[in-house]
């Protein structure tokens, strides 16, 4: 009796652990997804509110005023900023897509060029790289077609869709403002009220969570972020001085691949600088290659005192994690994958998955005495 009732205690926190993961991977994802608006407005009042408790303090002026008058400056940072930074993005990709046909056939030629000079070493490949090399060459050609023929003019149909998306982006703005603004304005009601209706152990474990989510997750998009924009801010002023055309569109793009792990200026960077030293472009392939190790030493420099211990997980869990992220979430998923694993690496030191684990080890101990006649 005494077994049955702890296999019984085993069998119930199984049923928990296995409940609670299959809710964090499919269920939760669409709640937030359909709570959005909301998900935004709490992430804005997160940043707001130091700044409504420093006015509280300072300027001795009522939670409401003081929460509308942050809000409404934050809001009004973010979305200037955000006009500016996309304004010019919009600008060159408009640039970009008027160009393509030109930029395409430039690049053909280039390719072509290149493929001249390397035909010397094609002949010494073996046939199965011949093949890959050849079969890659064409898929480029048909996609490069396909794509300078497409029609990229949109229909009516089309238009009325664009029209409406237009309409709930601007309802899902306000949305997102006015709940923003309640998350701080009742900030400590809806905390009194969510503590009433909640058992104290609950509140005890989401508190737990939540604090160690955001040191983890905090800390380490924080620092990520900080690291993203300097090299933006030095990768343009690089393209710039060679006069690349759509110098911050590369910028943001090649920032934002060295924010992905594993990856980093240099998946760009470095063929960049082969093929312009294949084209006899010698000045711009060293240059490419002085502004790659601009970023590098940069960022060697700052991210261990940004980032500091913050991931707390080996290179192979950092893999594991990015690539089951990756799974679900596509690129989404490559990026929040690996603070979410750092967050159950946080959990499985503190002792969180001790009884799902020690209720395995007690069930394959005694299935194997079992065994034993």
């Amino acid at each position: 009796m005494k077994n049955g009732a702890i296999y019984i205690k085993i069998v119930v926190n199984l049923m928990i652990f296995i409940l609670g993961l299959l809710f964090a991977l499919f269920l939760l994802p669409k709640i937030l997804g359909f709570f959005m608006p909301f998900v935004i407005g709490f992430i804005i009042s997160m940043i707001a509110n130091p700044l409504v408790k420093f006015l509280e303090k300072r300027v001795k002026i009522v939670r409401k005023h003081s929460s509308a008058l942050i809000i409404i400056t934050v809001i009004a940072v973010v979305v200037g900023t955000l006009y500016a930074l996309i304004s010019i993005v919009v600008k060159e990709s408009a640039q970009f897509i008027q160009d393509m046909p030109t930029i395409y056939k430039s690049m053909e030629e280039q390719l072509n060029e290149v493929s001249e000079k390397l035909k010397g070493i094609y002949v010494l490949f073996p046939s199965g790289i011949k093949r890959m090399v050849d079969s890659m060459n064409i898929n480029i050609s048909e996609y490069g077609s396909k794509l300078m023929s497409k029609d990229n003019l949109p229909t009516i149909s089309e238009a009325g869709t664009y029209a409406k998306n237009i309409i709930e982006i601007l309802l899902m703005t306000i949305i997102t403002i006015l709940s923003a603004y309640f998350f701080i304005a009742e900030r400590d009601n809806l905390s009194r009220s969510i503590r009433k209706i909640m058992p104290g152990t609950v509140i005890q474990s989401y508190t737990l969570i939540i604090d160690n989510f955001k040191r983890a997750v905090g800390g380490y998009f924080k620092a990520q972020f900080k690291i993203m924009l300097i090299l933006i801010v030095i990768l343009f002023i690089g393209f710039e001085l060679l006069k690349v055309n759509y110098s911050f569109l590369l910028a943001v793009g090649i920032a934002f691949l060295d924010f992905l792990p594993f990856f980093g200026t240099g998946a760009v960077i470095w063929p960049w600088a082969l093929v312009e030293l294949l084209l006899g472009n010698y000045l711009k392939a060293v240059l490419l290659i002085v502004i790659y190790l601009i970023c590098q030493i940069i960022k060697q420099v700052l991210q261990p005192k940004m980032v500091g211990d913050s991931i707390g997980i080996n290179p192979f869990a950092t893999l594991i994690f990015m690539f089951i992220g990756y799974k679900f979430l596509n690129v989404l998923g490559m990026i929040i994958g690996i603070p979410i694993g750092m967050v159950l690496v946080k959990f499985y030191q503190m002792g969180m998955f001790d009884r799902v684990i020690r209720g395995f080890k007690i069930i394959m101990h005694d299935i194997n005495e079992f065994r034993k006649f």
